[in-house]
């Protein structure tokens, strides 16, 4: 069995999985472009250098196996077409991502932002508008295993938490659970928006101009999840004209966002470059996961975690 790594891992994790796994011939190049490509059986990659061409050229590929939670950038149907598996680090994300949406809350409701630029500045002001996030409602788009993290910090704070998903199946760390059909019913009761969907055929475009409309003018509209959730003009629109009170944004339709995105310079937003899931444990996670899925390759089993529907593209 041949295993091409599409990335870079560090040598002491190079030598441990082939301590591991001593049957294997792992190839730790870390390139797509190399000659092993064309016999190797897995390939490890973030998923994004994997098109048409890629495949055409991985004639012997049984397994993809993507250290990215999103696929969406990927030729998701040739793949289904060559009946290759696809696995995903689905749930490594959830303790950074959930830590910086409840900091990214934080800052927002103790004036954390304000009180770092009186510093620069050397100005002693002691009057904020700090409100507390204890008793306040947060609305969680795809309440999976970030958007479950992200409910059990938050009502640790005290906060209502109402999952939306697509089947209403409940899910733990959640108050209540509604579907999309239900969502412009209950939006008018929360303080967060928090999504953490996926780019689907079902999650592209699902938040409109009525949405946000129908939002408090304070409530905070956070996007952890893929910038195609909501046309970025409409956003723009609504901020400007305070339709609701802010919005954080760590992903976008075109990244990176240009320089003269009108997004940079409003005041009620807040521009994150894509980092929310930043980690030193990172890497160690996507291994934890990969190893135990190619444990399973290993001795013929189908039981694997993670696997990708390349039609639905979860």
């Amino acid at each position: 069995m041949e295993i091409l790594f599409a990335f870079k891992i560090k040598e002491n994790e190079e030598l441990a999985l082939i301590d591991e796994f001593p049957s294997v011939s792992f190839y730790f190049n870390g390139s797509i472009d190399d000659k092993e490509i064309e016999t190797a059986d897995v390939i490890v990659t973030f998923g994004s250098n994997i098109d048409v061409a890629v495949l055409n050229r991985a004639k012997a590929l049984k397994w993809l196996m993507v250290a990215s939670a999103g696929v969406e950038k990927m030729p998701l149907l040739e793949i289904a077409k060559r009946n290759i598996l696809i696995t995903n680090v689905r749930g490594i994300h959830k303790t950074p991502m959930a830590e910086s949406v409840l900091a990214h809350i934080l800052a927002l409701k103790r004036s954390i932002p304000e009180i770092y630029a009186n510093q620069v500045t050397k100005k002693w002001r002691t009057k904020f508008h700090s409100t507390e996030l204890n008793g306040s409602t947060a609305l969680i788009l795809g309440p999976g295993a970030i958007g479950a993290e992200i409910g059990r910090l938050l009502q640790a704070f005290g906060v209502k938490t109402i999952g939306c998903n697509r089947t209403g199946r409940s899910v733990e760390s959640m108050d209540e659970i509604i579907t999309y059909n239900e969502l412009l019913n209950k939006l008018p009761v929360a303080d967060f928006v928090i999504s953490v969907l996926p780019s689907t055929p079902e999650t592209r475009g699902l938040l409109t101009a009525k949405h946000l409309e129908s939002m408090k003018d304070t409530a905070v509209f956070m996007n952890f999840g893929r910038g195609d959730i909501i046309d970025e003009k409409v956003l723009v629109t609504a901020l400007r004209n305070n339709v609701i009170g802010h919005a954080v944004l760590d992903v976008f339709a075109a990244e990176p966002l240009p320089e003269n995105h009108e997004l940079w310079a409003l005041p009620n937003c807040t521009v994150s470059p894509h980092i929310s899931s930043k980690s030193g444990k990172y890497i160690e996670r996507s291994l934890i996961v990969f190893k135990k899925n190619l444990q399973i390759w290993l001795k013929n089993d189908k039981d694997f975690i993670n696997v990708i529907n390349p039609e639905s593209g979860y």
